[in-house]
């Protein structure tokens, strides 16, 4: 191997380089959530979170820059941390799943009691609004939950209509309305729609 290629790669120590790297994607994790937050509202956890950002970078970056011209690689190691910050940030605050989101379904008329009683009977505040599709009368199911929850009602919906046309939002401003809180109890238990019936035969 090269003998400028040994000494660029061993121009400083791996402990450096490591404590770099980890501290590095920390930080950003951090700034990605903080940016998500912000977005969604939640501003006093953002304010909070974003003190231990700032500390974090003002230590890495005087690792960084003290003897850069020396040691060109903490530069690489930097930015790779960087990158790999901002993917573990954003599967985070998916786990997370910060705030609320609207979904919207348009089911068909006759679907639409079985379903909508189901969801209410898990807690969820269910809005309906009569429409008119191309070939049938429709029904436009809107619900509100958390976003934590939003795959769980969008698997029960398409049980009883996979073809069912479903639209999520993310909400940032929310006042009012119906939310379920604390465990749901068991899937549209006691609704007797054969519909129902049949989906979770």
């Amino acid at each position: 191997m090269p003998e400028f290629i040994i000494n660029f790669l061993t121009s400083s120590s791996p402990v450096e380089l490591l404590i770099i790297f980890f501290s590095k994607i920390i930080e950003v994790a951090i700034a990605t959530l903080r940016v998500i937050m912000m977005s969604k509202g939640y501003r006093k956890h953002a304010a909070i979170i974003s003190f231990f950002e700032v500390m974090l970078w003002l230590y890495i970056v005087s690792m960084v820059i003290t003897g850069i011209a020396e040691a060109p690689i903490k530069a690489i190691v930097y930015s790779l941390a960087f990158a790999c910050g901002v993917f573990l940030g954003s599967l985070l605050e998916g786990k997370i799943a910060l705030g609320r989101v609207l979904i919207q379904a348009i089911v068909p008329k006759e679907n639409a009691e079985p379903l909508t009683s189901g969801l209410r009977q898990k807690g969820y505040g269910v809005t309906t609004m009569a429409a008119q599709g191309r070939d049938s009368e429709k029904t436009v199911l809107m619900i509100f939950a958390k976003r934590k929850g939003k795959e769980e009602i969008i698997s029960d919906i398409l049980k009883l209509d996979d073809k069912a046309m479903i639209v999520s939002h993310d909400v940032s401003t929310l006042h009012g309305g119906t939310f379920r809180r604390g465990p749901a109890g068991p899937v549209f238990g006691s609704v007797t729609s054969g519909a129902f019936r049949k989906m979770f035969k």
